[in-house]
């Protein structure tokens, strides 16, 4: 799911499942690496967990408010709250535990 700013809100924000933001940029070399492991784990996490992409170059507004200084960087938001964030590279496994982690504390919550 592509996030901007006109509905960040709506689908990050107000969303009743925890979502991953993933803060990207074109240029990024390790965000080309990281993409397509997110991908695979917007898939399989599907009814869990929503995954969206906000390009940081297209959207400065989004960038700067959740003081993105390095890419890339994901966010897990449930109910409005951040509730983890993790920059710079992550192996599938430590994403996939991270996925989890965040799966089970809003079902706690719930």
């Amino acid at each position: 799911m592509e996030l901007n700013t006109d509905n960040f809100e709506q689908e990050v924000l107000e969303s009743d499942l925890p979502v991953a933001a993933y803060f990207w940029a074109e240029w990024c070399g390790l965000c080309k690496t990281l993409t397509p492991v997110l991908d695979e784990l917007a898939t399989e996490y599907e009814a869990r967990i929503q995954v969206g992409q906000v390009n940081i170059d297209a959207h400065p507004a989004l960038t700067n408010e959740y003081r993105i200084r390095d890419t890339p960087t994901l966010i897990f938001f449930h109910k409005g709250n951040v509730l983890r964030r993790l920059t710079g590279d992550a192996s599938r496994s430590h994403l996939e535990e991270m996925f989890e982690q965040m799966a089970e504390i809003a079902e706690e919550q719930d």
